[in-house]
C-alpha cells in the first residue's frame, strides 16, 4: 500500500490524483483500497487545513458569495425577501437579516442557515 506523508503541494497533488479514481469507482467497504482511501483523505484534509485554512465569512459576505456562485441577482433576492429595496438594504448592510428572512433563504435557495445566523456589523447611517 503506497501511502506517504503530505509535506508539499507536490505531495498534495500526488495524493489528490491517487484518490480521484476512488470517487468514480468506490472500493468495497473494509477492503485495503477503502482503508487506503480513508488514510489518504485524512492526510489531504490535515494538509489543507494547515496550509489553506477556511475563512469564516460574515453573513452578508457569505450571501454575496453564494449569489455570485449560483448566478443569482439582487432582483432574485428581492423576490424572496419581498422587495428589491429590502434586498438592497440587506446587501448594503443597512438592515439586518431576520430569522424569517433566513428561513426563506434556506427554503428557497438551500442556503445553510448556520452561515447566516451570526452577528455582523451594519453600515453606520
Amino acid at each position: 500500500m503506497d501511502i506517504r506523508p503530505i509535506r508539499s503541494d507536490g505531495d498534495l497533488q500526488w495524493a489528490l490524483g491517487e484518490v480521484a479514481s476512488y470517487f468514480d469507482n468506490p472500493p468495497p467497504q473494509g477492503s485495503a483500497a477503502a482503508d487506503r482511501f480513508d488514510v489518504l483523505s485524512d492526510l489531504i484534509e490535515a494538509y489543507e487545513n494547515r496550509h489553506f485554512p477556511a475563512v469564516e465569512l460574515e453573513p452578508v459576505d457569505f450571501l454575496h458569495a453564494f449569489m455570485e456562485m449560483t448566478g443569482r441577482s439582487q432582483t432574485d433576492l428581492g423576490e424572496i425577501l419581498g422587495s428589491r429595496s429590502r434586498a438592497s438594504e440587506i446587501l448594503h448592510r443597512k438592515r439586518a437579516l431576520t430569522v424569517d428572512m433566513i428561513f426563506k433563504l434556506t427554503e428557497a435557495w438551500g442556503v445553510p442557515a448556520e452561515c447566516l445566523v451570526k452577528p455582523y456589523r451594519l453600515a453606520v447611517a
